[in-house]
C-alpha cells in the first residue's frame, strides 16, 4: 500500500519533466540533439515550401470563386481539332 511518504509531490507536468531531463544530460550529447532536431527541422521547412504552391492555391480556391470559371473562348481561339477537344473533355 502506498503511503503519504511513498508518493512523489513532484509536478507531473510533462514539459517540467522534459526540462528537467534536458537540463541533466551531458554537453556532447546535447549538442548532437540538437543537431538531430535542426535536420529535421529543416526537413520540415522543406517539405512546407514544397507545399506552399499547393497552400497559395487552396487559399485562392477558398477565397475567390471565380478560379472555378474557365473561359471557353481560348479552346476556340487555339482552333483544336474535335478529336483534341474530345480528350480534354470538351467534345461534342
Amino acid at each position: 500500500m502506498n503511503s503519504s511518504d511513498s508518493i512523489k509531490t513532484e509536478s507531473k507536468n510533462l514539459l517540467d519533466v522534459i526540462s528537467k531531463n534536458w537540463e541533466e544530460l551531458d554537453d556532447p550529447l546535447k549538442d548532437k540533439l540538437v543537431k538531430i532536431w535542426s535536420v529535421l527541422t529543416y526537413k520540415w521547412q522543406l517539405q512546407i515550401l514544397f507545399n506552399l504552391p499547393f497552400l497559395l492555391w487552396w487559399a485562392l480556391d477558398k477565397s475567390f470563386p471565380k478560379v472555378h470559371e474557365f473561359d471557353t473562348t481560348i479552346l476556340n481561339h487555339l482552333n483544336l481539332p474535335d478529336w483534341a477537344l474530345s480528350f480534354i473533355g470538351f467534345g461534342q
